[in-house]
This record gives structure tokens, sequence and C-alpha cells, in this order.
């Protein structure tokens, strides 16, 4: 049985929120069944707009009910347009500050997903936390391995960072998947590292070196 796949979590809440980055948990209202198909899709990621906060509380809702599994339990004002409006409020305001990038994930042009860098470190760090989430009905097409090497190919040649870490649920096979094609290593396990559907629970932890570190 395959599992949905949700935003590897380096650090927290949403794909990005805020601090931490969340991985998607959408689901909710009109239910929605995931594709199985295995055709490989492009996809392509941009910084987030606040343009961008109807379709993604849309995807929200519509998805709440199967990623809730996958994602910290959140206010019913989050899967709102004003909710999502919000969110991105913040983390454009990282963004200026130089600690977060956050992207949407695009398949001919609609938004199916976010993939964000947070907790961007300077000085002898030069590291950022990992995480993102694709709708499930794109799951399986190869988009959300597209859009986290895109993102990593972005904080290593233009941002020059030196290392990223994800972390992803012990079970959740999918995700652990979409690091490890992108080069990610698994190097330990973060015991009850993130309060996920109201439980602390333990996270896989993964992480991938700049090419062009010894």
């Amino acid at each position: 049985m395959r599992h949905p796949r949700p935003v590897p979590r380096a650090a927290g809440p949403d794909p990005i929120e805020g601090g931490r980055k969340p991985c998607l948990r959408l689901s909710n209202n009109d239910h929605v069944t995931p594709t199985t198909t295995t055709a490989i899709t492009t996809a392509t990621t941009r910084l987030v707009t606040l343009d961008d906060a109807p379709a993604l509380a849309h995807l929200l809702r519509i998805h709440r009910d199967f990623l809730a599994p996958w994602q910290p339990v959140r206010p019913d004002e989050y899967f709102t347009d004003a909710g999502q409006r919000a969110v991105l409020e913040a983390v454009l305001h990282e963004h200026r500050d130089g600690v977060t990038l956050p992207h949407v994930i695009l398949v001919s042009g609609k938004v199916v997903g976010r993939v964000t860098l947070s907790g961007i470190a300077r000085g002898p760090f030069l590291s950022a936390r990992l995480g993102y989430w694709v709708a499930p009905t794109h799951g399986g097409r190869g988009v959300a391995t597209t859009a986290v090497g895109d993102i990593a190919r972005v904080a290593f040649e233009e941002l020059g960072l030196h290392r990223l870490e994800a972390g992803t649920l012990l079970h959740n096979v999918p995700s652990q998947r979409v690091l490890e094609r992108n080069g990610f290593v698994r190097f330990g396990i973060a015991q009850k590292f993130t309060k996920i559907a109201g439980e602390w629970q333990d996270h896989a932890l993964y992480q991938l070196l700049a090419p062009s570190a010894p």
C-alpha cells in the first residue's frame, strides 16, 4: 500500500512556514482519489506570491483528510484563502530576511504543492532545512523528485549553501525515495522530533552536501 507523499520536514511545519517548515498535509471537504499513474510529469518551481494563496488553500482543503496523518494539527483558518495569505506573507517576510526560500511547485502552470528551504544559516554552517508537499493527485509522477532537485540546485549554485537537511516519518517510504533519488543520505533518527497529527513522532534524518564539498 502506497503512503501519501508528505513534505519531508527538515524543520517544521508547512512546507516551510515560518521558522519550521511543515510538509503539507492537505485534505478535507471534497474527496479526491489520488492517481496511481507512474508517468513522469514535467514540474517547475518558483518563488511564492500572495496570489498563490487561493490555489494553495484549495489544495489544502480538498486533501485535508487524506494528508492529515502527515502534518501538524492546524486550525480551520489555515485552510482558508485568508489563512494561506497570512502564511505566505510570513514566509515572504522571512525570504526578505534571507532565512527562507519558499517556492510553489507547478505542473503545466498550475500550483500542485510547495517546496521550501527554511532556517537558512550563513557563517560556518551554510545550511538549510528542506520541506515539501505535493497534492496526492500528482503523486508518483516524478513531480516531487524534480521539485526537490530544482531547489537543491538553487541552494548550492545560487545561494552558495554547503548542506541541506530533511526529515521524514519513519514509515514515509515514498518521501525517503524522493530524497534518495536526489542524492540525500540517511544519517540518523531523531526521536519524537516533530508533533505530527497530534503526536510527537520519530523522524529519519537525511542530508545532502554541495557537489563541491570535500
